[in-house]
């Protein structure tokens, strides 16, 4: 019992230090945030959180080793994957020239079932996560571990998704981060677009 556990704390501790780097799910989330749509942010957290489920789950049961073998389907899936960061970096660039005050944002904008369809798809088109949850589990989790660790990992994981990003969207949604906004929202935009486009070329240029 007591190694079982150091497992699942030795997991989640990698794990944690990967949800907190930087990256196109941080981007997204801060987009998001300091552009006032909370409700959008907390709904791509959630779509974040299920699709890093969903592929920790099909590495765990060995099903991501299937899929990682048909190399044309993964290469298909990062390329479109690109695509989309590309097309989310050039929507926010021209969405800075009209950038307004956050109090005057139309309910579209601020939707939960599109910002969660949102972060599934971001997460679903990468499949470097995969890669990543392979090597954490082929690292950390010895072969033949009991079902309640596989799914304390799972939820654990799920839940540390939520936690950071639901963190990130707190901090960005406080007075002061609005306030930043409201001033050099234009600004923000594009330096946020430019990352989600830089991520996306990175993947497309990766199988190119």
């Amino acid at each position: 019992m007591s190694s079982e556990i150091a497992v699942i704390a030795t997991t989640l501790g990698f794990y944690a230090l990967a949800v907190a780097s930087p990256g196109p799910n941080f981007a997204l989330i801060s987009r998001l945030a300091l552009s006032g749509a909370r409700r959008a942010a907390i709904g791509a957290t959630l779509g974040l959180a299920f699709a890093a489920t969903f592929y920790a789950i099909l590495t765990i049961t060995g099903l991501s080793i299937a899929l990682s073998r048909v190399g044309w389907l993964a290469s298909l899936v990062q390329i479109a994957g690109g695509c989309y960061l590309i097309y989310l970096g050039a929507k926010a660039w021209l969405g800075a020239k009209h950038t307004l005050p956050l109090g005057t944002r139309g309910a579209s904008h601020n939707s939960a079932s599109k910002g969660a369809w949102t972060g599934i798809i971001v997460n679903l088109s990468n499949p470097k996560v995969i890669t990543f949850f392979l090597s954490l589990y082929a690292v950390t989790v010895p072969i033949g571990v009991s079902l309640w660790t596989k799914l304390a990992l799972l939820t654990g994981g799920f839940l540390l998704e939520v936690l950071w990003y639901g963190l990130v969207i707190v901090l960005l949604s406080t007075p002061p981060a609005r306030a930043i906004y409201d001033r050099a929202g234009q600004w923000i935009e594009r330096v946020v677009g430019t990352a989600l486009a830089v991520f996306g070329i990175r993947l497309i240029s990766e199988k190119l």
